[in-house]
Parts: structure tokens; sequence; C-alpha cells
């Protein structure tokens, strides 16, 4: 029986690790794919995934210079609507597309991340915490002033988004319960655009996604949990939804490798980065 010194096996291994390393290039990974690739990739929908979508686009254009990528909001029903009508390659949503939508325009969907959805008001006013009954009254209209909650003598100013929007079903739907909102409330168009008003209204409240919070608005505790990126990955915040982005059909060419980036460790710490929860 020939016989194996230590040195001979070690010499065998790096052989072996010379060989890898002579196939598989040094960093290689999903944004690879893009080499040598030209074209565009267009995309609409809920606003909650715009941060996401525009640094991965960024990543992408800046090795790829031949590659566009347009990256627009609008909201989960007109992501859905024009990634059906076959006007974008990718429609996001805040919300999974519906039995019939998806029969409708034969939509493929990928869950990349989780996102939760949280009450704010202005950093200025002294109640954060609410219960559901208190936040259903507020939302119905039939709680108008903060003095009631522990807050000022002041009429409260409600905000929502339109019924388009993604954020807007999964809050009505798990933090109202499916409850009235008042025809009194004041409609926001994007996740920016209401923090930006409750950031300017002191006696504002509205909802925006947990991953687009930051210091120009204030989280508001719901039965005593506050919505934070890590409530949400727990369970104990359950006013929760998957972010989706929907494909027409099964895709394929620059779509198909963004769908992978989205999903890949640079894609998943993009998503992390920008405040949402990745699935794998």
């Amino acid at each position: 029986m020939k016989a194996f010194t230590f040195q001979g096996i070690m010499f065998g291994v790096c052989l072996i690790v010379v060989a890898l390393l002579t196939i598989v290039p040094a960093g290689a990974g999903p944004i690879d794919g893009f080499k040598g690739q030209q074209g565009t990739i267009r995309i609409s929908g809920g606003t909650a995934h715009i941060p996401v979508m525009k640094e991965a686009a960024k990543r992408i254009m800046t090795e790829n210079p031949e590659i566009q990528i347009s990256v627009a909001g609008g909201g989960s029903g007109v992501g859905i609507k024009q990634v059906g009508e076959g006007l974008v390659d990718i429609g996001n949503s805040g919300r999974k597309p519906s039995d019939e939508e998806t029969a409708k325009y034969g939509l493929e969907h990928f869950k990349w991340a989780i996102d939760g959805v949280g009450v704010v008001v202005n950093p200025k006013n002294p109640v954060k915490t609410l219960s559901r009954d208190q936040l259903k009254a507020i939302f119905a209209g039939n709680e108008t002033s903060w003095r009631a909650l522990g807050g000022q003598d002041k009429m409260i100013n409600v905000y929502t988004r339109d019924k388009a929007s993604g954020t807007r079903a999964v809050f009505w739907k798990k933090a109202l319960d499916k409850g009235v909102i008042t025809a009194r409330a004041n409609f926001v168009v994007s996740n920016g655009a209401m923090k930006s008003a409750i950031g300017n209204d002191p006696y504002g409240i509205g909802y925006v996604s947990v991953g687009h919070m930051d210091a120009t608005v204030a989280p508001v505790a719901l039965d005593g949990v506050v919505p934070t990126l890590d409530t949400v990955k727990s369970g104990a915040y359950k006013v929760a939804r998957g972010l989706y982005s929907n494909t027409k059909g099964e895709p394929s060419g620059l779509t198909a490798l963004f769908i992978e980036y989205l999903f890949s460790t640079e894609g998943r710490q993009i998503v992390m980065e920008k405040g949402f929860i990745p699935v794998r």
C-alpha cells in the first residue's frame, strides 16, 4: 500500500485550491451576470420598495453602463397593473397580488423582504402610545382631540394613503381591522410624502413603512409594542407585510438577473441597510 505523507496531502490540497481559484474568479457573484449585457429594466409600483430598487439599480448601472434601469413609484396597484399590461418589466407591490390579478395578468411573485407598517406622529407630540381601539377611533373620525389622549387641546389631523397603496391595504386590514377611515383624512401619495406631512404637522398622525422611519417622525407604540425592525422580525409587532416584485410570466434576461440580484448576499445586505428583513 502506498504511504501518503502530510506534505504530500497538503500539496494536493493546494493544487485543488489553485484549480478552484482558476475556475471561479475572485469576487464572482450575481452582479457579474450583468457583465457584457445591455438594455433596459423598467420598474414601478410600491413606494416602500424604492430605496432598495434605487440602490440595486445604482450598483448595477455603475458596473454596467450599457444597462439602464428606471425606478418609479405610484403604489402597489399601479405596479401590478403596469407590469400586467406590459408597461414595465417589474411591478412592485406591498401586498401579494390577488388571485384575480394573478390570473388576469399571468403574474409571477417574488417576495424578497418583510416590512412593518407603523403609526407615526410629529416628534413634538407627547402621545407616543395608543391602544388599537384608540387608533381605530382616531382614523374613523370619532376621536378628534389630542387632549383626550394625553396631548394638547388641539384637533387631530389624520393622514392616509389612496386605495392603490399596499401600505394602506395592510394598515387598514391589520391595524384598523378593516374599520372606517374618515372622509376628512388628508391623502398623501407615498411613504416619503407621509413623512414630510407628519414632520411638518405637530398635530398630524399617519402611518409609514418601518423601513422609511427616521428622525423626522416619531413611532407610536400600538398596544404597547413599538414598530421597529426588531419587533417586526420577532413577530411581536403584528402590522407587517411582504414586499413583492412581480413579473408577467417567468422573468428572463435582465429582469431575471435583477430578481436574482435581490436574493443574493449583496442584495440581501441592501435590503437590511434600507430597514427591511430579507427573505431567502
